[in-house]
């Protein structure tokens, strides 16, 4: 069992699908050739919608791909994407002859990418080359006689936000190298406290995590007894995880912890046993554990619920 996750089931199988073929490029954004040219009689397409959430197309259908290619919706303010960086998306995809959908990320979970053409292919690489996070793209393109309609929002791969004040002396410190990786130094000779600690350690300005929703994080656990590493998704190679928070799939310490912090936050919970494992068989049931965890993204699963307003947007241990 991981170190954050008590029960993985149900609809949670999906978004686990999601996070885990990260590593391969999707079927759709492929092949999507260059941007077209103020000549091309393209007929008009509209994407309208507020981040975090997937867009609404509007546009006569059946739409035919004129030209092939790619337009910013909207331009981010984040971090410039740079060659191997980390590429988080949520993929929305329409057939464009009778807007069907193909593909729809915000029901599941965001999927990682490496910033390279192997990883996202040439075109979607090309598009995407010098664009900031936060960005939301349009790409156009007809694959085996299908227009495919494709919007994609770029996600944060860390952390970003304003730092908050540093843990006290009693409390784990944390350092992050250039890529954001934790590591967390347990002070010697301390015991760890009794309660649940929630201490954020940078303060994102996204919306607030909420009970229900699919949250994407990166995280570090260590043992507050010998400060081991645990569990770590700053690995070569393991993107992002994604879980429902709130509704009893996660340990305690998360599910209270995270609630209401807002996404691009990095947040340290120090988890006694009592929130973590405790009277379970894992081997992790009598440890304190301290985690490190950046909030890429959260949204509900069902991203238009009834009466809802709209929002902007373990392993093995």
């Amino acid at each position: 069992m991981s170190s954050w996750v008590r029960v993985v089931v149900g609809a949670l199988a999906a978004a686990t699908v999601a996070v885990t073929a990260a590593c391969a490029p999707a079927s759709l954004p492929v092949d999507v050739g260059p941007a077209p040219t103020s000549s091309a009689s393209q007929a008009p397409l509209q994407v309208k919608g507020t981040s975090g959430a997937p867009p609404t197309l509007e546009y006569e259908q059946p739409f035919a791909v004129v030209e092939p290619g790619s337009r910013t919706v909207w331009p981010g303010t984040g971090d410039v994407l740079e060659r191997d960086d980390p590429v988080l998306l949520n993929l929305y995809a329409q057939d464009g002859r009778d807007g069907s959908e193909l593909q729809n990320t915000f029901r599941t979970a965001p999927v990682a990418y490496a910033m390279t053409e192997r990883s996202l292919g040439n075109h979607l690489f090309e598009a995407l080359e010098g664009k900031r996070v936060g960005t939301r793209l349009l790409l156009m393109e007809e694959q085996d006689g299908v227009p495919v309609l494709l919007v994609a929002d770029v996600l944060p791969a860390r952390a970003s936000g304003v730092e908050a004040a540093a843990p006290g002396k009693n409390l784990p410190q944390v350092r992050l190298d250039e890529l954001g990786a934790p590591t967390v130094r347990v002070p010697r000779g301390v015991e760890p406290p009794s309660e649940l600690v929630v201490h954020p350690l940078i303060r994102g300005s996204g919306h607030q995590v909420r009970a229900g929703q699919i949250v994407t994080v990166e995280f570090t656990a260590v043992r507050w007894s010998d400060g081991g590493v645990v569990d770590t998704t700053w690995t070569e190679g393991t993107p992002p995880q994604s879980a429902e928070i709130g509704i009893g799939r996660l340990v305690e310490g998360w599910d209270q912890g995270l609630l209401e912090q807002t996404v691009g936050s990095q947040v340290m919970l120090v988890v006694p046993p009592q929130d973590g494992h405790a009277n379970t068989t894992s081997r992790l049931a009598g440890e304190t554990l301290v985690y490190v965890v950046d909030i890429l993204d959260a949204h509900s699963a069902d991203p238009h619920p009834a009466g809802a307003e709209e929002e902007p947007e373990k392993k093995e241990g």
